[in-house]
Order: structure tokens, then sequence, then C-alpha cells
């Protein structure tokens, strides 16, 4: 099933072409998205998430957007969806190339995989791979848009071929120093004792909507919690290991570059229910 909505309050047929060959998101993957989970009816942190896609649309000098557009095209897309659960992306590029054209943006919503859905339960093996950056990159150079969550995704998704080649399901990206960045669609965070860490967005990496929703509720059962640098040690001695984002929810690691980690199943369970209360 798929929902395809636009700004002016219109429905589109998903299966119709409806954005330009030459569209600059498509030509160059210049512009931005968010990825939305919606579960029973209601969008998860959408707040934080447009907030997330006008910073991010700032970085790329586009047009503001339109907050309350997409509050009502966010509607509009859960209103015509039947299932209990789905993910829910907002697209915006820059549109075609020309003094007057206008910026593309739709929503569209989309049926979660079975393999995101097995990975919540069982888990996840993933490798460390090189992102070629140091922590102080995207402060001295913000024309990288380090830390922009732009359609810009190809060496995103090159990583995780990597990790298919190495039978791994999913990546941890490090610094050139060795510090740990995020995940190619993930946050990192680390259980050590009753305090969750996860490192600082200042180094270049995407401020974490479901990592802040986890610590939220890790807090409200006695967590403590902590954003501050981690290296790749960090997570091999941990009590537990965890990729968050919208649609994975919060995801055990359980192998990390070949090696078995610290059973952390329990410290799991804990964490994801309290994660799921946030939104009772």
């Amino acid at each position: 099933m798929r929902v395809l909505a636009f700004l002016d309050g219109t429905l589109g047929d998903p299966d119709l072409p409806h954005v330009r060959v030459e569209d600059l998101g498509l030509m160059r993957g210049d512009g931005v998205f968010e990825t939305v989970l919606v579960a029973g009816g209601r969008p998860r942190e959408l707040r934080p998430h447009l907030d997330r896609l006008a910073r991010s649309a700032a970085m790329l000098d586009l047009p503001e957007p339109d907050d309350e557009a997409w509050q009502r095209t966010t509607q509009l897309v859960i209103d015509n969806w039947s299932g209990p659960e789905f993910a829910l992306k907002l697209i915006y590029s820059r549109g075609v190339e020309g003094d007057h054209a206008a910026p593309t943006a739709f929503a569209l919503g989309l049926e979660i995989s079975e393999k995101v859905v097995r990975a919540r339960k069982e888990g996840v093996s993933v490798i460390t791979l090189d992102r070629g950056i140091d922590p102080g990159l995207a402060e001295r150079a913000p024309w990288l848009l380090l830390g922009a969550k732009s359609l810009s995704y190809a060496i995103n998704m090159a990583a995780v071929r990597e990790a298919a080649r190495r039978d791994a399901d999913d990546v941890v990206f490090t610094a050139t120093d060795g510090s740990v960045l995020e995940g190619p669609t993930s946050n990192v965070i680390v259980a050590r004792g009753r305090t969750l860490y996860t490192p600082p967005a200042g180094i270049g990496i995407l401020p974490g909507t479901t990592q802040a929703a986890v610590f939220r509720g890790a807090e409200r059962v006695g967590w403590s919690t902590k954003i501050e640098p981690l290296r790749v040690e960090d997570l091999r001695t941990a009590d537990g290991v965890f990729l968050a984002s919208s649609v994975r929810k919060l995801t055990r690691v359980h192998t990390l570059d070949g090696e078995p980690l610290k059973d952390a199943t329990e410290i799991h369970q804990e964490l994801a229910k309290a994660y799921e209360a946030v939104y009772a």
C-alpha cells in the first residue's frame, strides 16, 4: 500500500508520473527529506521532524518549507492510510532549474518492510566503516552539508551494500580519529551501567529524533543520559549498543565487526518499552 499527497491538498496515484525528469532532486540529489513513523494514526516526533526539515532546507539554501502545509499534507496521508503502522516520507527538492521554478514537495506513505520488523525483534550485526571525515570538519566546511538530511544518500547506501558483502546487516561510521559518528540511517546509542550515551551532533551527524525520544523515555524510568564523544572501543565494552531511527525504532546490535557483543536483550526490552511509553 502507498499513499501520495501534495502540499496543495490533493492526492496522487503513486503509479503515475508526477516528478519531471530534470528535477534537481533526481538529477543531483539536491533536496532534503524526513521519514516519520506513524503508529496508531499518530505521527511520532512530527514537530522535531518538521524542524529538522526546515534546518536542512536552510543549509541547502532552499525556500523555507511551509510548515502548516506540511502538517496538513501529513494528516492527509494518515487519513487515507488503512494499516496500523507505516513510514511517511516528506520529500522537498529544489525542483527544475530556472529563475521561476518552484520546489518539488510531496509526502508518501509506505509500508514497513518485514526486514525492518524482524531487525527490531532479533537485532542486527554491524561493521565499522571509515567515513573519511574528522570531527571538526562540519564546523570548518559547512558547504559539505554534514548534519543535513539531504537526498544525496549514495554514500550511505554504498556503505549498506558493503556491509552486506561482509555478511553484516548495517554500518557504524567512524571519523578519521576513530571516534563514532552514526549509522547510514540511524543514530548510535550506547548503554553503560544505567547511563545512555550518544555522540554530539556538532561532529557532523544528524540530530536524532528517535534517539531523543529514547532518551526521554529512559530518563522516566531512572536512566541517566549523556551526549558525548564515543570511540569504537566504547562499543566493544558497552553493556549494550543500539541503533535508533524512526522506522526501526530502537534496534539492538548483537555483533560488531564479526565479534559478538555482550547480550543486551534485557536492556533492549526495558528501553524499547520506555520508548513506547513516551507515546502511550
